[in-house]
């Protein structure tokens, strides 16, 4: 697929890139997405991969932030019942190479912003959401999500602060969890449509497992790091303008 050399050095760029995105309670798809387009994977092999490696890595985020005390339950089902049956239509459909690459590219735009905006806490106590408000959201969100390879955490988690339904740490809660069940449901669909997982993503999801655990365990805790943000931003954005290029 890649050569030898290469491989290693996607491979050591991997848990760095789930570090990062777990510490926010991100999964990494739009990360893995990106570093699999630098390093020219085939498009049927970037989004079952992309969504195997958000199973493990939200599920560790979720789990961390869930122990924080930081999840709410409510907040989270309105989205999940619109994405869940949308991320599974999303990944039965296959998309043109050159249309994917587009749609992902404006998809790593959204991260880039989300890596460089710090998101806010505000001080006064967070709005209810219309129920059918999640819904329909989470449809949107959950179609793209099965239908690029990537969870949505990336477009809901802003969504959660900025129109003041969730505190950041709450966002990310909901987020890991939103993450888990959209990839889920994404790769079944993919896997039912013909797509395949190798003996070649274990050292991807070892990879990524590190990261992501090291990752949720010090964001959990309040640790960020703005330097190490602007420099994932950067990747994106290059892996964002080769997708426009090609």
């Amino acid at each position: 697929m890649i050569e030898a050399v290469g491989f290693w050095w996607f491979l050591g760029l991997i848990p760095i890139v789930s570090f990062l995105y777990s510490s926010v309670g991100h999964g990494g798809a739009s990360g893995y997405l990106a570093l699999m387009a630098l390093f020219s994977f085939p498009v049927v092999f970037m989004k079952p991969t992309a969504l195997l490696l958000n199973l493990f890595v939200a599920g560790i985020a979720f789990i961390q932030f869930y122990r924080g005390g930081h999840f709410k339950k409510s907040l989270f089902i309105s989205f999940a019942l619109g994405s869940i049956p949308f991320a599974y239509f999303g990944g039965t459909i296959s998309v043109d190479p050159i249309l994917y690459k587009r749609i992902l590219g404006v998809l790593l735009i959204f991260a880039v912003l989300r890596m460089l905006i710090r998101l806010r806490n505000y001080s006064e106590p967070p709005r209810s959401i219309p129920f059918f408000a999640g819904v329909g959201i989470g449809a949107i969100i959950g179609f793209f999500s099965g239908l690029i390879g990537i969870g949505g955490g990336i477009i809901l988690t802003p969504v959660l602060v900025l129109f003041r339904w969730a505190q950041v740490k709450e966002a990310a809660a909901v987020s890991a969890l939103f993450i888990w069940v959209n990839s889920a449901s994404g790769l079944v669909g993919q896997l039912q449509s013909g797509a395949v997982l190798s003996l070649f993503m274990i050292p991807l999801v070892v990879s990524a497992l590190i990261g992501g655990f090291l990752g949720s365990y010090y964001g959990s805790l309040k640790w960020n790091s703005v330097k190490l943000n602007y420099v994932l931003a950067g990747v994106l954005a290059l892996a964002s303008i080769k997708m426009f290029w090609v």
